[in-house]
């Protein structure tokens, strides 16, 4: 690749930069924030590290979404970040716009570039920069369920005493409390975690994994997490980047898969050059797809009050 740029120069967007930059994924890295200086100031940081960890990668900040010309990949990551007692859909009033226009953005200054939408509620507002920025569905993803499944794995790690280098976990759905991790596809060593783990086990690795990210919040107070967003965001970049048609879940737009359409959320998907190569449907249970279908029309029911919100555009 040439170009990755990051609209979004706090700590998610830092974090991932430096891993990209490190894993040398692109040419030239560009972080865009809204303060002056703060974009800037974090890419010299960076650049300052380059010696240490012995990459080529130019990093640069900038403060206005022109930076996003020619861009290969753009990650949305900017926008009002929760509070301690806030869920993701708290802040989707003030979010939107702001996805909105980088989207509008991209379309028109980047047209071949694929979108990756971290911003919350990612859910929502991955299937808003797909209508605002008019690309064909594989080209825009969310983060949800390859940062959500890491979170699992290194609960189910915990509590088998296990290495976490064995353990393969899966949850799609919503990224938020209707997320669906999906016990029976998750494994240790290609074994299913049941061998290994008590029923009482498996329910606090689901309910630890539904409550990922506001742990962290309300231990931090002031901040979210961020190096595992940073680096679910360099994983899914580099699948694209080097071709590697992984299986990850990802927030994609639906167009019938699962029962679903008109709606976005995590489901497992080939990510390869082309972005979204393919959508895996797996088979599930009844309890799995009422879970499912919960899901779905939680993140619909905010895509309405969005659409009502905006004067139906």
């Amino acid at each position: 690749m040439n170009k990755i740029c990051l609209v979004g120069a706090g700590r998610v967007g830092e974090a991932a930069a430096q891993i990209l930059a490190k894993e040398e994924l692109c040419r030239e890295i560009v972080l865009v924030g809204v303060r002056e200086g703060v974009a800037q100031g974090t890419a010299l940081d960076l650049m300052e590290s380059a010696p240490l960890f012995g990459f080529d990668t130019q990093v640069r900040g900038d403060t206005n979404l022109d930076a996003v010309a020619g861009a290969d990949v753009v990650v949305i990551a900017a926008g009002l970040p929760r509070k301690p007692g806030m869920s993701r859909s708290d802040v989707l009033d003030a979010n939107a716009p702001i996805v909105a226009r980088t989207a509008q953005a991209v379309a028109r200054l980047a047209p071949r570039a694929l979108i990756v939408v971290v911003t919350n509620p990612v859910d929502v507002l991955t299937h808003l920069a797909w209508s605002e920025s008019g690309f064909a569905r594989e080209r825009v993803i969310g983060l949800s369920g390859t940062l959500d499944a890491a979170r699992m794995a290194g609960f189910i790690a915990a509590e088998a005493g296990l290495s976490v280098r064995d353990v393969r976990a899966l949850v799609i759905g919503g990224h938020g409390d209707t997320m669906v991790p999906l016990l029976r596809y998750s494994t240790i060593s290609g074994i299913p975690i049941g061998e290994f783990l008590s029923e009482a086990a498996m329910e606090r690795v689901v309910q630890r994994t539904r409550d990922g990210g506001a742990e962290i919040l309300a231990l931090k107070k002031t901040s979210s997490a961020y190096d595992a967003p940073g680096a679910a965001i360099a994983t899914m970049i580099d699948a694209v980047a080097r071709n590697r048609r992984r299986i990850l879940p990802c927030v994609c737009v639906l167009d019938g898969e699962y029962g679903e359409s008109c709606v976005s959320m995590g489901v497992p998907a080939v990510i390869g050059a082309r972005g979204v190569e393919d959508i895996i449907e797996l088979s599930l249970n009844d309890e799995e797809r009422t879970r499912i279908r919960q899901s779905a029309d939680a993140i619909r029911a905010d895509l309405e009050r969005l659409h009502a919100v905006r004067g139906g555009d």
